[in-house]
């Protein structure tokens, strides 16, 4: 797929791993509408790039309804990015009893329920679009986390969340191979977001230094050119890439 002159949703896109992507896309020509909760970021963000910004729960099938006529009107919706996502942590059985179980479900129901409300309603209107030459009418992209394979203590609803994501990459693909719609799934492991600096600079030295190579925090532009990578190459479909620098989470 050429990215010039296509439409495309990125959720998530007011900061991180979203906001790298939907500026890498707008600079590639794209016409970029961010979807997400952060209105003054993601206003902020739509400006910079020439986009537009809409408030979405990813949860809610009215706030992507909402998001995804907005893509149509502009011209041709022909990929999803979905970046939204949250990423507590708490120990199955802790010092106060028992995980929560209000927690989580609400890390399922916004990473993984939220992932899949904005595939359905984002497919539904790219298959009808007119096919590209390559039969192709759209491409839509997930972030898991190599935490679905390496879950750390206390990331028990975290790991769920993703894994899900994961498992649901290849039927998908399947579902919607019929209408020209490649589904993929990137997952990341250490990366420089606004999650992870909140942690004390020393800790995320340890993290950064903990990848085999490069020894480094994974940033949102690795993450954007692997999504162009993808958009660009239609033989990639009904998979799972992970971004990681070779690392393998340890327990703790």
């Amino acid at each position: 797929m050429e990215i010039q002159g296509k439409v495309f949703i990125v959720t998530g896109g007011a900061s991180g791993l979203g906001e790298g992507t939907a500026r890498m896309l707008a600079a590639a020509g794209g016409r970029v509408v961010i979807a997400d909760m952060q209105a003054d970021k993601g206003e902020a963000v739509a400006r910079d790039i020439g986009g537009t910004f809409v408030r979405c729960d990813v949860t809610s099938e009215a706030d992507g309804q909402a998001v995804v006529a907005q893509a149509v009107a502009q011209g041709k919706l022909m990929g999803l990015v979905n970046c939204a996502g949250i990423a507590p942590a708490e120990k199955t059985v802790g010092k106060n009893g028992a995980h929560g179980l209000a927690l989580f479900t609400k890390t399922v129901t916004v990473n993984l329920i939220g992932s899949f409300n904005m595939i359905r309603l984002a497919a539904e209107a790219m298959s009808r679009n007119e096919p590209e030459s390559t039969g192709e009418r759209g491409v839509l992209i997930s972030t898991a986390s190599v935490a679905a394979y390496d879950g750390q203590i206390g990331q028990a609803a975290y790991s769920a969340s993703k894994g899900g994501i994961v498992g649901m990459t290849l039927p998908i693909a399947r579902d919607l191979a019929r209408n020209g719609i490649r589904n993929m799934t990137i997952a990341p492991g250490i990366f420089g977001t606004p999650m992870l600096f909140g942690m004390p600079q020393d800790v995320q030295d340890a993290l950064a230094a903990g990848v085999p190579f490069p020894s480094r925090l994974g940033t949102p532009d690795d993450y954007a050119r692997l999504a162009r990578h993808i958009f660009e190459n239609d033989m990639l479909n009904g998979e799972v890439i992970r971004l990681d620098g070779a690392i393998r989470l340890a327990p703790r």
